[in-house]
């Protein structure tokens, strides 16, 4: 008897994405790829590349590195490339507001249209579907009137949970609130994430934080299933610090979202001698926000992937006091090069450490918790070294591997 087919829905190949369809295809049920644009490191187009001036090269190859996703062997990966190519140039060209459009607003026009090719062309046949965020509500609505189970993926809280915690801080600080999107969503967006967990079969998440935003609305708890998310131990591992200075590493979007404005006043506050803050990631404050901390921590706006270890090797804690997450994967990145983590429930943090063994969970907000704690990471350097030792060790048992076994118990349950 011929296995149950299942697609998978995706629009860029997040590292989950990516092991939810191995998942699938180690159960034998993974019939299709839908994705828009993946790229093949061995392909002809990395090839010709390749032999391109090093100046021009570069960033086009570091683009498609990021995009790499190759199909399992005997599946189909379906691209519909061209939306997302032309957002990617739109964004590099710095043209996102072009057709009175915002960057995050070209996001949903690439989700919404790869969530309506899947609707009308690649349900045929299956036995269930497999969904993200934003990008399942015309699926799940055709795949319903066709008794097709649908499986949804939600990596972060519930958007209403969300909304909450930015109005919250849009109030504390109005000055702000145009750096928190998600009081800018509009309506027909909002719907699309009420009909993708009312179709849901099963919701898949991260953490019991995205779990406890979904039952505050009255989705039930069966229906809900906590996977945490695999850590990188394969190519994120520690290394010897080459410097005696301590550290401190934020890697993430900048902004108030991540709680990054209470940790550039904790630092401030401190005035560490001899030691270092640096924070990684794209700057989501408003123009010239940061610059009342210039000279207070060392800033790099971006990095690529494969270079990111080598940042949290030389680090010697990681913090991370994010208001709104799933599981932040840069959590289990910063673990599995074997540094301890400070960050929050509402990161994901208390499903993956034990509060003063790997690393420290604070309350988000709480300037002075994180003062005191980085206070402590910085005059206890021998015990900080065996957190980060009991980081790695977690961090091994936390694997992709699990992660998909998880799941693969979880769609046998679905179907």
């Amino acid at each position: 008897m011929a296995k149950p087919k299942i697609s998978l829905i995706h629009p860029t190949g997040n590292p989950f994405a990516k092991n939810a369809a191995i998942a699938l295809w180690e159960l034998g049920m993974l019939r299709k790829i839908v994705t828009t644009f993946a790229s093949d490191p061995s392909g002809s187009l990395a090839t010709r590349l390749q032999k391109l001036p090093p100046p021009l090269a570069r960033p086009l190859l570091q683009e498609l590195g990021r995009r790499t996703w190759t199909a399992p062997t005997g599946t189909v990966l379906q691209q519909y490339p061209w939306r997302e190519i032309l957002r990617v140039a739109i964004a590099r060209l710095g043209w996102h507001s072009w057709g009175g459009m915002s960057r995050q607003r070209w996001v949903d026009w690439v989700y919404a249209s790869l969530d309506r090719q899947v609707a009308k062309h690649h349900l045929q046949g299956l036995r269930a579907i497999y969904a993200y965020e934003d990008g399942a509500a015309d699926t799940f609505t055709a795949a319903k009137q066709q008794g097709i189970r649908c499986i949804y993926d939600l990596p972060i809280v519930f958007y209403r949970r969300s909304l909450t915690l930015q109005a919250e801080e849009a109030e504390r600080f109005p000055d702000l609130a145009p750096a928190l999107l998600s009081l800018q969503e509009p309506p027909w967006k909002l719907e699309r994430k009420e009909r993708e967990v009312q179709l849901a079969d099963r919701i898949i998440v991260p953490s019991s934080t995205v779990k406890r935003s979904l039952l505050q609305e009255g989705i039930e708890a069966e229906k809900i299933a906590v996977i945490p998310f695999g850590a990188p131990i394969d190519y994120f591992f520690p290394k010897p610090k080459r410097d005696r200075q301590f550290r401190a590493l934020f890697v993430g979007r900048l902004g108030p979202r991540k709680g990054v404005h209470y940790l550039l006043q904790a630092w401030q506050n401190l005035n560490l001698p001899n030691a270092e803050l640096l924070c990684i990631g794209l700057n989501e404050f408003p123009p010239g926000w940061l610059g009342q901390y210039e000279g207070t921590f060392r800033y790099i706006a971006s990095v690529p992937h494969s270079t990111l270890s080598r940042y949290y090797q030389q680090a010697s804690v990681f913090v991370f006091p994010s208001l709104i997450e799933g599981l932040a994967l840069v959590l289990l990145e910063a673990m599995a090069c074997g540094i301890p983590i400070i960050t929050t429930a509402n990161a994901g943090g208390s499903d993956i450490i034990t509060d003063g063994k790997e690393g420290f969970l604070i309350p988000i907000r709480d300037v002075e918790a994180l003062q005191a704690k980085l206070d402590w990471c910085d005059r206890h350097p021998q015990e900080l070294a065996e957190m980060g030792r009991a980081a790695r060790r977690k961090a091994e048992q936390l694997t992709w591997e699990l992660y998909r076994q998880r799941l693969a118990a979880q769609v046998l349950a679905v179907l």
